[in-house]
């Protein structure tokens, strides 16, 4: 059996090799989003060169950047949720394609699912009706031999999760905070994520979604939310694996800063050869 290849590339970004396809996660490339800063450095062009395939989890603006997109050229084949394709078409990436929760579509041997997410799907969130409003996904990517991986998108908790663990994940992607300093509804902290964990089972997690953006001059202007903006930008992965560990899952957390490779551990049957 063989095993997928992950770079964490920061927030919901992760570039993702499986079954022969490149697939990157809801790219977010550029050192600004509106008001929100990136606080890391920027990803080396070479991550995300090569892709086959992005997957939208969603429709918000630290989800969808329609600048990153371009980055990855104009003919990149996007997955959106249903109801985004004609906008996201009629901006300029005509292979775009639309799936809902429960539909399935292959490219070579790679097999992706889309997965109900908990959060809101409109374009500027959940308290505005601009732009369209669609589905929030996550994705399930599979291959035969060489592993599944669990793409949440941001979600909340939710009991349907539990019907993952009979899809023997490997790898989950959860997020665990976000880039503020308290999260709306429809996200996971390091405490809902664990909760998470315990209904999907998967082999490995990897927490994303933290470390990389926050709003401009949050950690530097002197305020009362400066030191907790600047634990927040550290804490929630550690939490979120002493969390997990509290439970007595089998789950491997495996905390990755942005912009590193992720070190997974080997399957079973290479472990054990």
């Amino acid at each position: 059996m063989g095993s997928p290849e992950l770079h964490f590339l920061g927030h919901s970004t992760v570039r993702v090799e499986l079954a022969g396809r490149t697939v990157l996660t809801d790219p977010v490339l550029a050192p600004t989003i509106g008001a929100l800063r990136r606080v890391v450095p920027l990803p080396d062009p070479a991550a995300w060169a090569g892709v086959d395939l992005v997957l939208i989890s969603h429709l918000h603006g630290d989800h969808l950047h329609i600048p990153s997109l371009r980055m990855l050229g104009r003919d990149v084949r996007v997955l959106v949720p249903r109801g985004a394709g004609a906008w996201l078409r009629g901006r300029g990436f005509p292979n775009t394609r639309e799936l809902s929760a429960g539909e399935t579509l292959s490219d070579g041997d790679l097999r992706i699912t889309g997965v109900r997410a908990e959060h809101s799907g409109h374009r500027w969130g959940p308290r505005s009706t601009h732009g369209p409003a669609t589905e929030s996904l996550g994705y399930l990517l599979e291959s035969p031999g060489a592993g599944t991986v669990y793409v949440s998108g941001d979600t909340g908790l939710f009991d349907g999760m539990a019907v993952l663990a009979a899809r023997a994940v490997d790898v989950a992607l959860l997020p665990v905070w976000g880039w503020g300093p308290s999260l709306g509804p429809g996200h996971l902290d390091p405490v809902t994520a664990a909760d998470a964990v315990a209904l999907i089972r998967p082999r490995v997690a990897v927490p994303v979604h933290w470390g990389t953006l926050t709003v401009a001059g949050m950690t530097v202007v002197p305020s009362p939310l400066r030191a907790r903006m600047r634990r927040l930008l550290v804490d929630p992965p550690r939490s979120f694996a002493t969390e997990v560990a509290a439970r007595g899952l089998p789950t491997r957390v495996v905390v990755t800063e942005p912009g590193s490779r992720v070190l997974l551990p080997p399957p079973p049957s290479l472990a054990a050869a």
